[in-house]
């Protein structure tokens, strides 16, 4: 049922977002309603992935719940206006094709251009992402997310300029004006706006009339490079992060430990990152299992820490009354047999294995969280 529900939204998203385009340009193909879909469902995954990647480098975090930017807030403004002139001018050109006046369509190329090479800088920063310093796992999914938008960006983009220098802008020439300056001004310049350097040329002076302008609202000169080198972990960081917060959630077996005593049955107080935290036999099981698991295989281990502390934590902070810690309790013990079950099973010494988790001399190599 909820996966009918998933793809019901599914479609409702690719019936609006096409009808969405199909109101801008009534012209469009096929294909381009493909294109232009497949794009903004990418510019989407991009903001989801910014929603878990917007601390900034000067911020100590605790990575369970969030990660460092790729861009930095201060000079954000910079991007945000590249990104929509950028936008803005690619609907431009592509809705009104050849009907845009010259000197229109060679600002609106320009800033295309601009936006093609932001792209190819957004790419390099996102290509590497470091998380030996935060105690994460391989990042790479969470890279993809935003490898599409840049990408597609770039293709798009670079279509469009081939497009207006080579087929979209022969009509320009049969426009005449009155006002013999303005036209010969116009001549000029559908002439030379077949030739992509003209576009590189005006690049310069465009690009320094944005920069002053940018400079009154309080950006730097250089915003356009420290957006990228003002961050942290990514490619081209230039910055160090503070040391990462020690993480103060309880997950599952530890909140299902704080219930009524009667029912999750105390053993003892426990040591776990220098806080002393209630164990009983539940907790002390599950944090031998993925002890067990890691002895066998490592990389598995970091697989389902990886995915137990995206899933996890969130649920267990919303675990917060001695009822709800009782029904946990009792909704995870047949996930505790199986867990007895495998020690007993792969482990010489299982009930040594399981009564040492959480001592205080255990505490200096271990980072599990239950």
């Amino acid at each position: 049922m909820f996966i009918i529900f998933l793809v019901i939204i599914f479609a409702l998203f690719i019936f609006f977002v096409v009808k969405g385009i199909i109101c801008i340009n009534k012209s469009a193909n096929a294909f381009e309603l493909i294109i232009g879909t497949i794009y903004i469902f990418s510019l989407i995954l991009f903001a989801v992935g910014m929603s878990t990647h917007g601390s900034q480098y000067d911020q100590a975090i605790d990575p369970v719940d969030a990660c460092y930017s790729p861009f930095s807030s201060k000079h954000f403004l910079t991007l945000i206006f590249y990104f929509c002139a950028f936008h803005l001018s690619m609907l431009l050109v592509w809705v009104h094709k050849n009907n845009l006046p010259p000197l229109t369509l060679t600002i609106a190329l320009i800033f295309i251009l601009i936006g093609v090479l932001l792209n190819l800088e957004i790419l390099n920063q996102i290509s590497v992402h470091d998380t030996e310093s935060l105690n994460k796992y391989d990042s790479s999914e969470e890279q993809i997310k935003f490898l599409f938008a840049p990408l597609l960006g770039i293709l798009i983009g670079l279509w469009l300029i081939y497009q207006s220098i080579t087929e979209e802008i022969t009509e320009t020439f049969d426009r005449t004006y009155s006002n013999k300056y303005l036209n010969t001004l116009h001549k000029f310049l559908a002439k030379n706006s077949r030739n992509p350097f003209w576009i590189i040329l005006l690049l310069f002076p465009l690009f320094f009339i944005v920069t002053l302008i940018l400079i009154l609202f309080g950006q730097d000169i250089d915003s356009i490079v420290k957006v990228f080198t003002d961050t942290t972990t990514w490619h081209l960081s230039q910055q160090d992060h503070p040391p990462i917060l020690d993480h103060r959630g309880h997950y599952l077996c530890t909140v299902a430990a704080t219930g009524n005593p009667k029912i999750v049955k105390p053993l003892r107080m426990g040591q776990r990152n220098g806080r002393r935290i209630i164990v009983n036999r539940q907790l002390l099981i599950a944090n031998a299992f993925e002890e067990m698991i890691q002895d066998f295989s490592p990389k598995l281990q970091q697989i389902i820490r990886k995915n137990y502390d995206k899933y996890g934590y969130n649920l267990s902070q919303k675990i917060n009354t001695v009822h709800l810690s009782n029904m946990t309790y009792v909704l995870m013990k047949p996930l505790e047999w199986f867990f007895l079950i495998c020690l007993y099973l792969f482990c010489v010494r299982p009930e040594t294995k399981i009564n040492r988790q959480y001592a205080a001399d255990k505490l200096l190599h271990s980072s599990h969280h239950y």
